[in-house]
């Protein structure tokens, strides 16, 4: 086993539950499912807002959310179709769980670390 594939099968494979109360229906939560925020995740981020760990723009927080928003089965929540409805959204909510979805990154060097 090379030290990439021993280095990959160690990753965290576990989800956050981040709870969205505005989105969620009979007075229950949403429950969205989000796996740490990964170096491909980023990677594609940065291919569109290339300023995006200095300067997170709502679209960008919309695309994190987008791509990284899953339910408990680990099917996305969102498909690109679903921009429009989410840069509806005030931007509290966006920019709460864009934040959430950071989880335990302290700084941008330990995202950029990943």
């Amino acid at each position: 086993m090379s030290l990439g594939e021993r280095i990959s099968s160690r990753r965290q494979k576990q989800a956050r539950v981040i709870e969205v109360p505005e989105w969620g229906e009979d007075g229950a939560p949403l429950l969205m499912y989000v796996f740490p925020i990964t170096a491909g995740d980023l990677n594609k981020i940065q291919k569109k807002h290339k300023d995006f760990l200095t300067n997170q723009t709502v679209d960008a927080m919309v695309d994190l959310v987008i791509l990284k928003a899953g339910d408990a089965d680990g099917q996305r929540l969102f498909t690109l179709a679903d921009k429009v409805h989410l840069m509806g959204e005030p931007i509290e909510i966006i920019s709460r769980i864009s934040q959430e979805m950071f989880g335990d990154v302290d700084s941008v060097e330990d995202l950029e670390k990943n």
